[in-house]
């Protein structure tokens, strides 16, 4: 199990037993995450099918290809969102993504900006990784800030990316190097 504390959230590896609560934040969720991320079908939002993710989730962990993370309010314990370090891929590249989404009710807080430092420290000094990278949408403002509040570097427009709701949408590529860290 990997926990990693910060001031004012901390992250925790998902495991099966998170999979009712992971899915009520989902479900909670669906309308505001959506707006920047594919809608999926009806059966993802449920347990069986999330608690299956997060058991690929942790083989992939093992591989050290993943980390899914919980990102839980450190006053009270409450899953309020969810990070993960994907698609890493060792030298020559050393690289990783980020991504992540917070509990709409929780917003305007920083702590989409503190789980992304913490999880950012942990690519570089634990997972040994000597980039770790972002995609955000032009009309994500507030992702936009969390990366820029993290201390990416805004490295160029990726022209229609990602097929989002029934249109190609542009993304920009952030990133932060070990060396920048």
């Amino acid at each position: 199990m990997i926990l990693l504390e910060g001031r004012t959230c901390y992250l925790r590896i998902l495991t099966e037993e998170d999979a009712a609560m992971f899915t009520d934040l989902l479900l909670a969720n669906k309308e505001y995450w959506t707006v920047f991320e594919p809608r999926h079908e009806s059966s993802y939002y449920t347990v069986s099918v999330q608690r299956n993710k997060i058991r690929e989730s942790i083989y992939q962990m093992r591989d050290r290809r993943e980390y899914n993370f919980g990102i839980f309010d450190a006053e009270t314990s409450r899953l309020i969102g969810h990070i993960s370090l994907y698609s890493i891929k060792r030298l020559p590249f050393s690289s990783g993504f980020v991504g992540y989404s917070i509990d709409q009710r929780e917003t305007g807080r920083g702590l989409a900006t503190e789980a992304v430092r913490i999880v950012t420290k942990f690519a570089i000094e634990t997972v040994s990784l000597h980039r770790v990278e972002a995609f955000v949408s032009p009309r994500n403002v507030g992702s936009v800030k969390v990366l820029e509040n993290a201390e990416f570097v805004r490295e160029g427009l990726l022209r229609k990316l990602l097929y989002i709701n029934g249109k190609w949408e542009d993304h920009y590529m952030y990133a932060v190097l070990a060396e920048d860290y």
